[in-house]
């Protein structure tokens, strides 16, 4: 039986993101904004977006149950977060509080913070403790936009630990409203109570684990942190390579304090590359000319008071851009995707299409997602609603103005 025709509408003005380039810079000239405009939605996919008049005289239009807004409203797909830490357990509270006091990274390292703080503490808790908070932190996401979202491990370090988190990953996903996206980052760091080298330990998940998470689907993709105090360019490499070769797709932690991870990344053709808060001229020709996605994380910027990614450099060469969040216990504790993106698009001097974009159909495009970003024919029907009349006014509040009205996979879940 097929499923009940929705028309839904009409509203202020509806931007479904649709016919716009995946790379390059975009002006808000360039946006379509259908005014007074409509949804017609079967199940979990969209039939048809236009202007709410016309849709009303199709013949599904006249089949469809009418689901009338009233009100300003500003409509546009629903945001995906493409790079998260949700599932952890645990405070960083003394991290930031000593960082802020001019303490440096190695320095809370070795008073018991950093990384490995959160590891002790996600090892500690059980899977259902895992599970219940991460569905706490989606639900709470889910009312902010958030209709597709990206969690990674990384909290483990061990095969049966990792194995822990993305169970608790997967046991989420059938109790929250988003779709989420399982990454596996067990090479987050060196675990230091791995008695091997870096390679060694490398070569252990690659053998140990990443079979088991793919035999069992627990993550389609592969996360690895490239940086001084994690793993070098030629320390990974292989076991991106090896990665690959499972059929996993493959993202990159890069360029966020030093350079290397970003050449890396787009040498082993990963989706996307995310941080790069130190990529510079070189780098971003490298991804101008490239298929990998560059993502900037301003959460971390803020978090930890450093650059913001050369967004600007990065679009005006030609690259794509996508936005996400990086919330995390240690460096992006804030997790709120709409109020960073308007803060990078202030320092970053982006259009409000470029940030809109950065959030929508090409944060989609980082995660390899073809059936939603967009609001067009056979694409999800995730997509959130703003209470003005002006959609730049969303930005231009940087993050107080909130959607009032949520659909996720077609069902209103606010």
């Amino acid at each position: 039986m097929k499923s009940k025709i929705q028309l839904l509408g009409p509203f202020t003005q509806l931007l479904p993101m649709s016919q716009l380039p995946t790379r390059g810079a975009l002006k808000d000239s360039s946006i379509p904004i259908i005014e007074d405009g409509g949804l017609l939605v079967q199940g979990d996919r969209i039939l048809d977006v236009g202007p709410y008049a016309d849709l009303l005289n199709t013949e599904a239009g006249k089949q469809a149950e009418k689901i009338t807004t009233t009100g300003e409203l500003v409509v546009l797909p629903g945001m995906i977060d493409g790079h998260t830490h949700s599932c952890f357990a645990g405070s960083r509270a003394r991290d930031y509080a000593m960082r802020n006091g001019g303490q440096s990274y190695l320095e809370i390292a070795a008073a018991g913070g950093g990384i490995w703080d959160t590891v002790t503490q996600t090892r500690k808790a059980s899977l259902d403790v895992l599970r219940e908070s991460l569905v706490s932190r989606c639900r709470h996401f889910a009312t902010m936009g958030i209709t597709t979202l990206e969690v990674k491990s990384g909290y483990g370090l061990n095969p049966e630990e990792e194995l822990k988190m993305l169970q608790a990953i997967d046991g989420a996903a059938e109790e929250v409203p988003q779709d989420l996206v399982a990454t596996c980052l067990a090479a987050h760091m060196a675990p230091r109570d791995f008695s091997g080298s870096k390679t060694a330990y490398l070569d252990w998940i690659a053998t140990e684990l990443l079979p088991v998470v793919r035999d069992k689907n627990l993550a389609t993709r592969v996360d690895a942190f490239v940086e001084e105090t994690a793993f070098s360019p030629e320390e990974i490499r292989p076991y991106l390579e090896k990665a690959a070769e499972m059929g996993f797709d493959l993202t990159v932690h890069a360029d966020q304090f030093s350079t290397g991870g970003s050449e890396v990344a787009i040498a082993c053709g990963a989706k996307s590359a995310d941080h790069l808060e130190a990529s510079g001229p070189r780098e971003i020709e490298l991804f101008a000319k490239s298929d990998t996605i560059p993502v900037a994380l301003p959460g971390a910027s803020l978090g930890l008071g450093c650059a913001f990614t050369p967004a600007r450099q990065l679009l005006d060469a030609g690259a794509s851009l996508a936005i996400a969040s990086d919330y995390n216990p240690g460096s992006a504790p804030m997790g709120d995707l709409l109020t960073q993106a308007a803060i990078l698009g202030t320092f970053e001097k982006l259009s409000n299409a470029e940030v809109l974009a950065g959030i929508t159909f090409r944060a989609a495009a980082a995660l390899g997602l073809e059936d939603r970003g967009i609001l067009d024919t056979g694409k999800r029907a995730d997509f959130i609603a703003f209470p003005t009349a002006d959609y730049r006014e969303i930005l231009y509040c940087q993050g107080q103005l909130r959607p009032s009205k949520i659909w996720i996979a077609g069902e209103q879940v606010l």
